[in-house]
């Protein structure tokens, strides 16, 4: 269902406002590159400093760009139930493939909480639930035993995992069965992920080097771990460049250097320091995206 390269879409701005000219021409073009899906609105996407409104409209309009070429799985977490419950409806209403739920922040739920806002969000909105599992930003880990239990769900369909525990794929493998899509959520280990059992990653990197993330996957999906290693070497410096800061902030200045958008991002996110730029240009040369 869900497989291969998916970037964590960024959300172009111009003076302030979303750019959806850009942002449909960076559909287009990660099409054009291979990449087999699209996650808009995720963390990535600034959906923290997006209004419901705005949040929407990115959703709906990705989905017309896409027109079914690739699934989009659009941002849809909130740690307000009722608040997830109206992102899936709207994603649903739009077309979207799936929804991405992020387990709910900063309320600091049990994992009896997690189970009771999962199912209520899968058994109210007939769409594909993948869940985000990101310990470092929530502060709530689902374990592989919650996880298990709402695999059984007909609507939770997979995981974007960014524990950056490789044994995880592993565990989860045990508690929610082989089928269960399990796709990375962290670029500098993607690799390993697949090797592990994961079928792919939902990518910062690849919203700047779309083609070499969705020809890395595509190795390690036909088993050729040895070529998929080489792209690797070619992408590692850019993934610790891009996460030197923020990753929004790291992946709009490497799209402003090429062209596809402005480098701009929203309060409290500021933009790079001169450090990093030179990191990041170095390593978009290591990867050949720039002379």
């Amino acid at each position: 269902m869900f497989k291969g390269s998916l970037p964590a879409l960024v959300t172009p701005f111009k003076d302030g406002a979303v750019d959806f000219d850009a942002l449909k021409r960076l559909v287009e073009w990660q099409i054009e590159e291979g990449s087999t899906g699209l996650v808009p609105v995720g963390t990535t996407g600034e959906s923290p400093t997006l209004t419901h409104e705005e949040h929407e409209a990115v959703i709906e309009a990705v989905v017309e760009a896409a027109a079914g070429r690739v699934p989009v799985i659009a941002g849809a977490g909130s740690n307000n139930t009722a608040e997830a419950l109206r992102f899936m409806e709207f994603a649903k209403q739009v077309g979207a493939a799936a929804g991405l739920v992020v387990t709910p922040y900063y309320n600091k739920p049990t994992q009896r909480g997690l189970v009771a806002h999962f199912e209520a969000i899968a058994d109210a909105v007939d769409l594909p639930i993948v869940i985000y599992n990101i310990p470092g930003r929530s502060v709530v880990d689902m374990t592989p035993e919650t996880m298990g239990e709402l695999a059984k769900h007909k609507n939770i369909v997979g995981v974007k995992d960014a524990t950056g525990d490789l044994a995880r794929v592993s565990f989860q493998r045990m508690t929610c069965g082989a089928d269960f899509i399990q796709l990375s959520g962290e670029d500098a280990t993607a690799h390993g992920f697949n090797a592990q059992g994961g079928v792919g990653c939902i990518s910062v990197t690849a919203n700047v080097a779309p083609r070499l993330c969705a020809d890395m996957q595509a190795a390690t999906l036909e088993g050729d771990f040895a070529k998929a290693l080489e792209i690797a070497d070619k992408l590692m410096p850019l993934h610790k460049a891009i996460f030197m800061e923020p990753g929004t902030c790291g992946a709009k200045y490497a799209l402003s250097k090429l062209g596809r958008c402005t480098e701009e991002v929203r309060s409290p996110l500021v933009g790079l320091t001169d450090e990093t730029k030179a990191a990041i240009d170095a390593a978009m040369r290591h990867a050949g995206l720039i002379n």
